[in-house]
């Protein structure tokens, strides 16, 4: 397993992805949302033939997401998808059905396979099992904290991949809920409806945190109320082995995501270049405070919370 440690960011179009590589990021997370969920936007396989092209002259990957649930008729696209995502040079794809990784075997055998199941992944054994079926890379879950990350990571024979920033989505419903929503208040409403809108639920008891809602051709998803930071303790995750670092872009603006891959790419230069020495830097996330968004505080999410199972 590479020792390096990778900087991965979501990108909403072609001119985000140059930007966010001219930042530091050595790869790009995007997708067609035929395929994936909760993409900052979807991609056409000729927009994502021009990120491969401007990642190769940054010598940076682009991973795909096809972690979608797959349906039926899903099936019958796939074929040709995963084949044009073949020719154009696309690096890896992240997939949870079994059905994307058979279709990479047998359309595109040279794409690695990324195992993202969301919350499931949260054991070395799982992670192992679907590494002897081809994967290369497990995506860790949100909800495991320091101990458990640090202590699996010695047991993978496979790469981990770790969330560091960036809000998470913590309900998802097939439905199209605020449509059906709009529909019933006579309001009826296209579209992007999280992006565009700037929808947010909001609890009776917790009046003061704001739930955004994000809603796509794949259903509801109502995303957290706070923005991970694990900037501060990376070099922990660093030390312990954690090969991808994923920063999650969606629905922040370019300037803001481009602060933030500059300051995890001023820690991870300076843990490599000399790990003894290391000591973060508050100075680091001062760019990063000043766009934060004054209603979204940036916390450790999951990471030093005791799970109880």
């Amino acid at each position: 397993m590479s020792k390096k440690h990778e900087l991965l960011v979501t990108a909403a179009n072609v001119n985000e992805a140059e930007v966010l590589l001219q930042a530091g990021a050595d790869a790009l997370l995007i997708g067609d949302d035929r395929f994936g969920m909760r993409l900052p936007r979807s991609f056409t396989v000729e927009e994502t033939a021009e990120v491969v092209a401007i990642a190769a002259k940054h010598q940076a990957r682009v991973y795909v997401s096809m972690n979608n649930l797959m349906s039926n008729e899903l099936l019958k696209e796939l074929p040709e998808y995963v084949q044009a995502l073949g020719k154009i040079g696309v690096h890896a794809v992240e997939f949870n059905d079994p059905s994307v990784l058979a279709a990479i075997k047998e359309y595109a055998p040279h794409i690695q396979l990324h195992w993202n199941a969301e919350m499931t992944s949260t054991n070395y054994a799982t992670a192992n099992y679907w590494g002897n079926k081809g994967a290369s890379r497990v995506v860790l879950a949100r909800e495991l904290n320091m101990d458990e990350l640090t202590e699996m990571v010695p047991f993978l024979r496979v790469e981990a991949q770790v969330q560091v920033h960036g809000m998470t989505n913590i309900y998802h419903s097939k439905r199209s809920l605020v449509q059906s929503y709009m529909a019933h208040q006579g309001r009826p409403v296209e579209g992007n409806l999280g992006k565009e809108r700037g929808l947010f639920l909001i609890e009776a008891e917790r009046r003061d945190e704001k739930f955004p809602i994000y809603e796509d051709i794949n259903g509801t998803h109502i995303m957290s109320s706070e923005d991970i930071c694990i900037l501060e303790d990376l070099h922990l995750m660093m030390e312990a082995g954690v090969h991808s670092f994923k920063i999650e872009g969606i629905l922040k603006p370019l300037v803001y995501n481009e602060a933030v891959v500059r300051a995890y790419r001023k820690a991870i230069d300076s843990y490599v270049a000399d790990a003894d020495a290391y000591a973060f830097s508050d100075e680091w996330l001062d760019e990063v405070r000043q766009l934060q968004d004054p209603e979204r505080e940036l916390s450790f999410g999951f990471f030093y919370k005791e799970q109880v199972y």
